[in-house]
């Protein structure tokens, strides 16, 4: 049993202080004063918050067969070294989860290897229709589309393919990568008239631009409405595509959804003078006006959830001319940390963050018993230090590609704890393990 004491919670909108007692994976009582017989760890908590875990509904760890940029086990470290208790990994591996066996492979590696609760998509390709419609709606967190350039046979350009996969797939969550291929090829021919093979990544916001990404998630948001498709559009970068999206019904009613990422809710195109191809990502970061409409449109639940797509590469990829960098960035260890600071410069309130980071996704997801500090749910939480500074060195960097877009970075808070499924795996800056995270299931009809 664990005792956290006098902790400030901020939970559904509320913040006050309690205790909260642990037991057996859960959290078994939430109370202004508790005691217990027998023996129990006591944690004082006076002066941190208590938050419920961070759920982030988009990573890239890279195993099976791109671990030299980062493997399940150590990006789930550095997830839960950053308040992330629970991750969902796309399929772009190597090989692509394309089939039942190949996405129960990646399952099987986390059950022997996170710290933290998983889940992961099936993708889909133009030729793998039976192998979806396989999927197990109860304990897969969704279908991955990319209607953009991808790694390996993932890139789903066929129209006949694309409307079989709206029409069939539900109850299951789509999640599509929008941006219209054409136009990206189109971009890339004017850049290379331009400059040769020498183009600057200042172009990639403008090969990669608002068009192409209107263009493809407006196609995925009308499909969606001609099948009644489940449908949740990650990482956008837009103001246009904002238009998308209502909030004017909750997010447990909606059909379609959105994703903001911290990338794109942090930088701007004007710091690819100085950041380079470290915040090359795909959808790129744009202009400054694109980031604010994001944040209105994260504020005003037009966008439902804040996520990392968190894909790390090596320096040397990195290090590489504009074309053969590929495009991604480590994000899970300083994500929550980032938008402490967002929330403490006035951008996001603390109640705001974490329905963001926590309740939306397990909303969003219908997830199960997790995302939320609630007696009977599971004791995901993570206990934060206000005003105590954490400067982000390459010392302290957990992903395995070993750098961070923030390198050089003062935050004004720390993360203190960390608690998957009621034990502590991380505390006084180590991550320890003796047990893996479980995988998550999801409550769909």
């Amino acid at each position: 049993m664990i005792i956290i004491k006098n902790a400030t919670i901020i939970n559904e909108g509320k913040r006050f202080v309690s205790d909260i007692l642990i037991k057996n994976e859960r959290i078994e009582k939430i109370a202004p004063s508790i005691s217990v017989y027998g023996k129990a760890l006591e944690i004082d908590a006076e002066g941190l918050l208590l938050i419920p875990g961070c759920i982030d509904d988009q990573v890239h760890f890279r195993e099976p067969g791109l671990t030299h940029k980062g493997t399940i086990q150590t990006e789930s470290i550095s997830a839960v070294a950053g308040g992330i208790t629970s991750f969902m990994e796309m399929p772009n591996t190597v090989p692509n989860a394309l089939t039942q066996q190949l996405l129960q492979d990646k399952y099987d590696i986390a059950a022997r290897n996170s710290p933290a609760n998983y889940s992961f998509f099936m993708g889909a390709s133009n030729d793998n229709m039976d192998e979806v419609l396989k999927t197990n709606h109860q304990n897969v967190c969704g279908i991955k589309i990319f209607m953009g350039s991808s790694t390996g046979n993932m890139l789903v350009d066929n129209e006949q393919t694309l409307e079989q996969l709206f029409q069939r797939v539900p109850p299951m969550l789509i999640a599509t990568h929008c941006e219209d291929e054409m136009t990206i090829q189109k971009n890339i021919a004017l850049a290379k008239a331009q400059y040769g093979e020498n183009v600057p990544v200042e172009m990639h916001p403008i090969i990669r631009n608002e068009e192409a990404c209107y263009l493809s998630s407006s196609l995925a948001v009308r499909l969606a409405k001609k099948y009644g498709t489940r449908l949740h559009i990650l990482h956008i970068s837009t103001e246009k595509e904002l238009a998308l999206f209502d909030n004017t019904i909750p997010l447990e009613q909606k059909l379609i959804t959105a994703e903001a990422c911290v990338h794109h809710l942090w930088f701007s195109d004007e710091d690819y003078k100085t950041k380079g191809n470290f915040i090359k990502w795909n959808p790129a970061v744009k202009k400054a006006s694109d980031r604010e409409a994001i944040w209105s449109a994260v504020l005003d639940n037009r966008i439902d959830v804040i996520a990392t797509d968190h894909a790390p590469h090596t320096l040397e990829e990195k290090n590489n001319t504009y074309f053969k960098a590929p495009s991604g960035g480590p994000l899970v260890q300083h994500a929550l940390l980032a938008m402490l600071e967002k929330s403490k410069e006035g951008k996001i309130s603390l109640e705001q963050l974490v329905e963001k980071m926590a309740h939306a996704p397990a909303k969003c997801f219908k997830l199960k018993e997790r995302g939320f500090i609630r007696e009977g749910y599971f004791a995901d939480l993570v206990l934060v230090q206000e005003n105590k500074n954490y400067e982000v060195t390459k010392e302290n960097i957990l992903s395995k590609c070993a750098w961070s877009p923030f390198d050089g970075t003062t935050f004004s808070n720390s993360i203190h704890s960390t608690f998957v499924n009621g034990r502590i795996v991380y505390q006084n800056s180590k991550v320890e393990f003796s047990d893996f995270g479980q995988r998550l299931t999801f409550d769909r009809s």
